[in-house]
């Protein structure tokens, strides 16, 4: 069902005059604008001082928030929901919009999120997450082999190290949360491992073997999967884009004999 109340014609001029680049880019320069106004909130010597023109400028930010949404509406109809990043903007614009005598002012804070449309305009940016979001699934293989790792170790240095060591391994989940200290790299040695060596001479051969194992192999593991990921993105970018352009060159071409065909007849 579509709105007959818009011309589509006009629709469809509107669209493309909000896809420009210099519409786009302006959007994302009041987007980092408002987030730099947003900061300035936080600062309670700024707010006394211009207090009234940060919050004026902050109203002048959402109210372009506000027709930019208002246009896409008009211009997109229901095809507006068919993207996320609309719906996210459309969902942070809404609460910014909510008045704050409804207990709900804290909420108005989320309008910097906006900020993260950028991702969408920088191809490098949008690469990025659509290698972590590619990744996802062979992460989870490896953070369940890396969480049967951890409980092995949790329960060795439980049982090898809590009777001398009850802070830091007296419990399961006191001697998880050591490992993942020493899995960081976090003060490991003088901070955990060499007091152990203290009172357990060849702890060593205990934490030497689960620091080569998680720190270099399987974090090295998760870096090879989003780097794959974040490459595999990169390529179906440039197959469109290829694809793209033997369309319209493919497109002129047809023209073209079109053209040659009329003068010939």
């Amino acid at each position: 069902m579509t709105d007959t109340t818009v011309p589509s014609g006009f629709r469809t001029r509107l669209a493309e005059w909000l896809e420009r680049p210099q519409v786009r880019y302006t959007i994302i320069g009041v987007i980092v604008f408002n987030a730099v106004v947003l900061g300035m909130e936080t600062s309670d010597t700024l707010m006394a001082r211009w207090g009234s023109l940060i919050y004026a400028l902050d109203r002048a930010c959402l109210a372009v928030f506000v027709v930019e949404i208002a246009l896409k509406l008009v211009a997109l109809g229901p095809r507006f929901f068919r993207s996320g990043w609309n719906v996210f903007d459309f969902i942070i614009v809404g609460i910014a919009l909510v008045p704050a005598a409804q207990g709900l002012s804290v909420l108005r804070a989320l309008r910097i999120l906006r900020v993260l449309r950028i991702v969408s305009a920088v191809p490098s940016l949008r690469r990025v997450v659509e290698g972590l979001f590619t990744a996802l699934p062979g992460m989870g293989s490896v953070f369940l082999l890396m969480s049967i790792i951890f409980y092995i170790g949790a329960v060795m240095a439980t049982k090898l190290f809590g009777a001398s060591f009850p802070d830091w391994f007296g419990t399961l989940g006191a001697s998880l949360y050591t490992l993942f200290q020493v899995m960081t790299l976090e003060s490991w040695s003088m901070g955990i491992v060499r007091p152990v060596l203290e009172v357990y001479p060849y702890a060593w051969a205990f934490f030497v073997p689960f620091i080569m194992v998680t720190t270099f192999a399987v974090v090295n593991l998760i870096v090879g999967l989003v780097v794959n990921s974040m490459q595999d993105a990169h390529s179906e970018e440039s197959n469109a884009a290829t694809d793209k352009y033997r369309d319209e060159v493919l497109e002129r071409l047809r023209k073209i004999e079109e053209r040659l065909e009329e003068r010939g007849n």
